[in-house]
């Protein structure tokens, strides 16, 4: 259906859409609700006519956008609010944060959504205005810091994007929750649903902690670290690039003493690194030393300190290995000699009742060098940050970000698309919804204003059934 004629709109009132009274009844379901929401929501009156954060959500707004960047992330530990840049278009008058942090804004809705916990359901939306695939680790400003800083500051009033009830919640149902949904950078929401890499390896210790380790195909090593849960599934927790190479191997011992080993990539010299496992996932990384020549390095630990590696010749099938000794941060290597065992099985690990499989493989539209792993619960499960928040999927994305999607965006003259979306279900974002002749019906569930307190857009929510 296309867009409704402005005189037209005045007038629409579904048979399906709830009235304020009879909401007050039977509580809509929240993916069949209309609410009301701002676009570029941090800039206030310096870019349309918004006010304050607090002040948008005193008067009804469910929706809140806003615009993140990562630079200067590794000194600041934040990252950073504006539009074309940090601060770019902020509006930090009428109560809003006098900073750019984005943690200073959330703490804001977060203040708000505590002293109103009858509110309905509010969305918070990071615009991702940058790549945050090339921040090489948690420090330095990947997507585990957006999830850390999301849980931080909402705590228990978040429902994140893997705890979403089942079936068709109702809007009373989620009343005083707070939805992260990633938008912006396709790469970002892309990466945050999966991973891709190649040859990948993992290990197991007996506290139930995994390092998984693996290559990007293009020279670079990074890892992933987890914890094998009692219901036998992996929570995965940290992600990071901490060297340069291919066919990396991995050892974990129950002191969370890890030694990897690798090929370098544009030589056959062997390489190994010591590794500390934190107990928040986090990798302590040593310096690298190369301990030999040859390909397809293995590597396993004999008891706790004592180790063995065999690798394969770089000019023959024949195998070889070594012996090392773990010292403080690097490994004694001794006894190298020709062997006929067989190297170690480095994508697979057990321990007492845990095992973990790692490969590649599409999942449906992914890349057919998606990170899998397969657990005794469960098959396939990729390997990828916890699904904290949700991930918007816009027109014109690739069918990976598509699949499984509850929220859709688009502009809001993008009539079509929007109608679409919410004729099958889904929770549709329209942004610059600027006139009241952008309307569909239905009417996006979040048509995104620049001027929310114009006589039409309040005339148009309310004839809506804007649930607040």
């Amino acid at each position: 259906m296309t867009r409704l004629p402005a005189l037209a709109v005045s007038a629409l009132v579904t048979a399906a859409v709830l009235t304020p009274a009879t909401a007050q009844a039977a509580s809509p379901p929240f993916t069949g609700s209309v609410f009301r929401a701002t676009h570029n929501s941090y800039s206030g009156n310096v870019d349309g006519a918004k006010s304050s954060i607090a002040y948008q959500l005193d008067h009804g707004v469910r929706f809140v956008e806003l615009d993140v960047h990562d630079n200067g992330y590794a000194t600041a530990h934040d990252y950073a609010v504006g539009h074309d840049s940090p601060g770019n278009l902020v509006d930090h008058s009428g109560g809003n944060p006098a900073s750019n942090n984005l943690r200073d804004w959330l703490a804001t809705v977060d203040t708000w959504s505590a002293a109103h916990p009858s509110a309905a359901p509010i969305v918070v939306m990071l615009d991702l205005k940058d790549d945050l695939t090339d921040n090489a680790n948690y420090a330095a400003g990947n997507l585990t810091a957006v999830n850390q800083e999301l849980e931080s500051v909402f705590g228990g009033r978040l429902l994140r994007a893997q705890d979403y009830p089942a079936g068709q919640p109702t809007v009373d149902a989620l009343r005083g929750r707070v939805l992260p949904l990633l938008s912006g950078n396709g790469t970002s929401r892309a990466e945050y649903r999966r991973d891709v890499g190649y040859h990948p390896a993992v290990a197991l210790n007996g506290r139930g902690q995994l390092v998984e380790v693996h290559d990007s195909g293009g020279g670079a090593l990074w890892y992933w670290t987890g914890t094998y849960g009692a219901d036998g599934r992996v929570t995965w927790l940290r992600h990071g690039k901490y060297d340069s190479g291919q066919t990396p191997a991995v050892a974990l011992n129950d002191n969370g003493d890890l030694v990897e080993v690798h090929q370098s990539q544009s030589a056959s010299t062997l390489w190994y690194r010591v590794g500390k496992l934190g107990a928040d996932g986090e990798i302590t990384w040593q310096a690298s030393h190369q301990y030999d020549n040859g390909v397809l390095p293995t590597v396993a630990f004999t008891d706790s300190a004592h180790l063995r590696e065999i690798h394969q010749s770089q000019s023959s099938s024949q195998n070889w290995t070594w012996t090392g000794t773990l010292a403080g941060t690097t490994v004694s290597w001794t006894g190298n000699a020709k062997t006929s065992d067989t190297r170690f099985a480095k994508d697979t690990a057990a321990n007492g009742a845990g095992r973990v499989r790692v490969w590649t493989g599409a999942d449906g539209p992914t890349p057919s060098n998606t990170l899998r792993a397969d657990t005794a619960s469960v098959t396939g499960d990729r390997i990828r940050y916890r699904q904290v928040a949700f991930d918007e999927f816009q027109k014109g994305d690739s069918a990976e970000l598509q699949q499984g999607a509850l929220f859709y965006g688009a502009p809001a003259t993008e009539s079509a698309f929007i109608t679409a979306a919410r004729q099958s279900g889904k929770l549709v974002r329209g942004w610059d919804f600027d006139s009241a002749g952008e309307a569909t019906a239905p009417l996006a569930n979040y048509p995104a204003t620049n001027h929310p307190y114009d006589a039409w857009y309040q005339t148009l929510l309310t004839q809506n059934g804007a649930v607040e």
